[in-house]
């Protein structure tokens, strides 16, 4: 939201964030005072602004608490992963009763919109979907001349497809000495007992695998400037797939799973592979290694595509027409 808000261009806009929270360098920022009821804070500040729409960032309960004290505006829950699934038909009854009282949502990809419409058919005609946008001039790099690195960027979970990439780096290390890895593992301290057994296999090939736990963004983008192969092998729907724009910005070329919205992140400009299988990310891998000229013009076409599609500008536009869909749509049914 803060590349978002970067590029908005609006001054009715305020942005609510609790004081001392990271990154208050956007425009329209608004930071509430610490309290022993934090969410008063935050209704204090809203009232003091007067909203006609209030877009509520990921926080379900927050965004029904918040709505109820402010009945005039229109109210937006805007995703940014996955929704919590029903687990079984009371859930979803329930969630259903909760989502009605948004006027809208936005999902960070029509795959996530799907998903939701068709759990939740009666409020389909409220959601949207708007991929996230990537400032790819700060990960900018050329494609030519890259460093012979398979890099992975994720979560340490199963979900990432982690211990499957570790069971495929033998093969492709093994057959070419020349090459290393990297991987940049983030929530270490919450996954490393499910990640680390599948790490240590690596360990004998020492300083060729580099394990960076919990890196700051700023060394993943370091890394990827560099890296001539990335990967994002999700195993699971991925909402839509930061991290795979992100190498692509990056000039790294991309093997991807295409689960979930990661096909909307790259279109065609990745290398999908559709069965999960140290067999087939090898495999995957040793075609990039084997045809650098390929691989180079898959790079080129990825970092053109985020530059074109995911850009910030176009993506704030897109953000602007559905929030006035919203509030008319929140209007007529005030009526």
């Amino acid at each position: 939201m803060r590349t978002l808000a970067l590029f908005n261009g609006d001054a009715d806009t305020r942005i609510f964030c609790l004081e001392g929270a990271l990154d208050h360098n956007a425009p329209g920022m608004v930071t509430t005072l610490p309290r022993r009821n934090t969410q008063q804070g935050l209704i204090d500040a809203l009232r003091d602004f007067g909203p006609d729409l209030i877009e509520h960032h990921q926080q379900v309960k927050q965004a029904l608490s918040v709505s109820s004290r402010f009945p005039q505006a229109v109210h937006v829950l805007y995703r940014h992963n996955a929704l919590k699934p029903a687990r079984h038909r009371i859930d979803r009854w329930r969630y259903a009763a909760r989502y009605g009282r948004m006027d809208g949502f936005i999902f960070v990809s029509a795959a996530e919109r799907n998903a939701f419409a068709r759990t939740y058919p009666r409020l389909a005609d409220r959601a949207y979907a708007l991929p996230n946008p990537i400032d790819a001039a700060a990960w900018f790099a050329s494609p030519d001349d890259r460093q012979r690195v398979i890099a992975f960027a994720g979560r340490a979970m199963p979900e990432k497809g982690l211990d499957v990439l570790c069971a495929a780096l033998p093969a492709v290390l093994d057959a070419h000495p020349d090459w290393r890895a990297v991987l940049m593992l983030n929530d270490w301290d919450r996954h490393a007992a499910w990640a680390g057994p599948h790490l240590a296999p690596l360990e004998r090939y020492g300083a060729r695998v580099a394990v960076l736990r919990s890196a700051p963004l700023s060394q993943v983008r370091d890394q990827m400037k560099t890296a001539a192969i990335a990967l994002t092998p999700s195993v699971w729907d991925e909402p839509f797939g930061l991290t795979a724009i992100e190498a692509h910005a990056a000039g790294a070329a991309l093997i991807s799973s295409g689960r979930g919205g990661l096909r909307e992140a790259s279109g065609d400009h990745a290398l999908y592979v559709d069965e999960i299988t140290p067999e087939s990310l090898a495999e995957a891998m040793e075609r990039l290694i084997r045809n650098p000229d390929e691989r180079t013009a898959l790079a080129r076409a990825g970092q053109r595509h985020v530059m074109d599609v995911h850009s910030p500008r176009q993506r704030s536009a897109e953000l602007k027409q559905i929030r006035k869909a919203v509030v008319l749509s929140g209007r007529r049914l005030a009526a």
